[in-house]
């Protein structure tokens, strides 16, 4: 494929539970790496969206001393553990929580799924994950959020056509697609090939790398030494002009998916969280072309666009861990 442009690479994120469980923890590692953006997911294990109101004043408060920019939440909403079969008043109480919470924040981008299919016949499982994802868009509008749809598990998961046909359907601004680089391998998809139909409405990346273990699992691997296609991925990216935020999702040892951690829940894996930002500054720094060394996660960069702001375009440690599954 061509060359990709010179230009200003992207800024560098990570999902901090990935790094420790409370967010003392969290930003230090962002510190560590000299970077000052934030994807939350959980705090201390309990998700954004399910911490009692002093909880999340004290986290919001700790978070702006830090000076870090929160790029992103990584919600419940229709993922893994919410099949369609189950109540939608879940996932719109957690969207109304976060509603008011990404405005303390100062955040926008909300990442969802699209509901596990719980043995519901393949046409009503379609069917109900357009209507409720329709439902949520609408609301997510009306707050000023962006939901953002990753690759991962749903109906509209693992297949771009029915990422594309979703987006359709819903017809808002308020939904665009997350794309994991790494969820391929578990998923049974070729992640560049799934990438090259889908870019122009690619808001937020997750970087992450995986292998086929022998026995039929995942493994996952520092970012460009696995076969999930990650630094095609990126260089797909970065021709065409993406620039968003790229957020590291290592899974060396927290699966959340699986309620389990290889490490002690109380330390989490800074140090592989680290190496893993470094490995993925190197990657940034040849696939984006810019000549001046490794990418950073600074909170501004030059003149490009809002990185809270999604549109409609996506210009806009070694070892190894088993798992069955991704998130």
């Amino acid at each position: 494929m061509p060359s990709a442009p010179e230009h200003t690479a992207p800024p560098l994120a990570g999902i901090g539970d990935e790094a420790a469980p409370d967010l003392d923890g969290q930003l230090a590692a962002l510190a560590e790496l000299g970077w000052n953006r934030l994807e939350l997911r959980t705090v201390d294990g309990t998700a954004l969206a399910a911490l009692d109101e002093r909880a999340f004043d004290r986290a919001a408060g700790r978070i702006r001393e830090a000076g870090t920019d929160v790029v992103a939440v990584a919600s419940r909403i229709a993922d893994w553990s919410r099949p369609a079969t189950g109540d939608f008043a879940p996932d719109l109480a957690e969207l109304d929580v976060l509603a008011r919470r990404c405005a303390v924040l100062g955040t926008r981008l909300v990442r969802v799924m699209s509901y596990p299919r719980d043995g519901l016949p393949e046409a009503e499982w379609g069917r109900r994950v357009r209507v409720r994802l329709r439902e949520l868009a609408r609301r997510a509008e009306d707050a000023g959020l962006v939901l953002v749809h990753e690759n991962c598990a749903g109906w509209a998961g693992d297949r771009a056509d029915r990422a594309l046909e979703l987006l359709a359907e819903v017809d808002s601004p308020a939904l665009r697609l997350l794309f994991d680089t790494g969820n391929g391998v578990a998923h049974g998809y070729r992640a560049p090939e799934m990438l090259r139909e889908l870019l122009d409405h690619v808001a937020h990346v997750h970087v992450k790398d995986a292998v086929t273990a022998p026995d039929g699992g995942v493994d996952y691997v520092p970012p460009g030494r696995g076969e999930a296609g990650t630094v095609e991925c990126l260089r797909l990216l970065a021709a065409h002009g993406y620039t968003g935020t790229l957020s590291i999702e290592p899974h060396l040892h927290l699966r959340p998916h699986l309620r389990v951690s290889g490490a002690d829940p109380g330390r989490g894996d800074r140090p592989a969280f680290v190496a893993y930002g470094r490995a993925l500054e190197d990657l940034v720094a040849r696939t984006w072309h810019t000549g001046g060394g490794p990418a950073r996660g600074t909170g501004h960069h030059g003149g490009d666009a809002d990185p809270h702001a999604a549109t409609g375009a996506a210009r806009t440690a070694d070892g190894l861990h088993r798992t069955e599954g991704v998130r």
